[in-house]
């Protein structure tokens, strides 16, 4: 997906949630330059009320807000029907792992540390907005699949555990699809990075692990589907 696919008249809107103004009129100049139009929030209950009023196509979310942090915004944002697909990119002056798993865990797209360059932010933006329009085709449209116990459709985004709905994050559904696919195969944690976040240097084989173990913990006893092969990888059991 390119800024140069659409017309002048249905440019992508792009949400700004950050509460540092310096960095907002940065963010939103050079959104503006590459054809983008913007929308700007200094709170995550702004950002939740912009949301709610046009439906942007990303947005870039600060981690450290005053009242509701982004990562409650993630939640929030990942939580609800009609805002669950929106893509999200996360700034932050923070760059540890930790808080690189935890956004990840929620949803978030991408992560982003502070201070960055404005070009690869933008080619960081035009990356997700591709993935974003690619993703229907490639996880989230397809027949149902039934294994052990978990039936997952991918058109309507649901998984049932034993019969019981489970909620799972963006990330997590993703994986859950890839693992489903081909029963028995064994995927690396390489393999699982290239795939579910496409080689985003920022997540570790320590990340997946983190993922795998949320997932299992949310399919309770149907997470046991979910193999560990030891100093590979993970598989789904046939």
């Amino acid at each position: 997906m390119s800024t140069m696919m659409r017309t002048q008249e249905d440019l992508y809107t792009i949400l700004l949630v950050e509460d540092e103004q310096d960095l907002l009129e940065l963010l939103r100049y050079n959104l503006n330059r590459e054809g983008f139009n913007t929308v700007t929030a200094a709170t995550g209950e702004d950002g939740l009320k912009q949301v709610r009023l046009a439906k942007p196509d990303l947005i870039l979310l600060d981690l450290m807000l005053p009242a509701m942090d982004g990562l409650e915004v993630c939640r929030t944002l990942k939580s609800r029907e009609h805002t669950a697909d929106i893509p999200v990119i996360m700034l932050t002056a923070r760059g540890e792992e930790s808080d690189i798993v935890r956004g990840l865990e929620l949803g978030a797209d991408d992560y982003i540390t502070k201070p960055f360059s404005p070009r690869i932010l933008m080619a960081r933006i035009k990356a997700v907005l591709r993935r974003s329009e690619n993703e229907t085709n490639s996880f989230d449209s397809g027949s149902t699949i039934t294994v052990g116990g978990i039936h997952l459709d991918p058109d309507r985004h649901e998984v049932l555990a034993s019969g019981e709905p489970i909620e799972l994050t963006a990330t997590e559904f993703k994986l859950l699809t890839l693992l489903m696919s081909k029963p028995g195969r064994v995927f690396t944690r390489q393999q699982i990075i290239e795939t579910i976040h496409e080689g985003f240097a920022a997540v570790t084989d320590r990340s997946v692990d983190v993922q795998v173990v949320a997932l299992r913990r949310k399919l309770k006893d149907s997470g046991r589907n979910i193999e560990t092969v030891r100093g590979v990888g993970y598989r789904f059991k046939e």
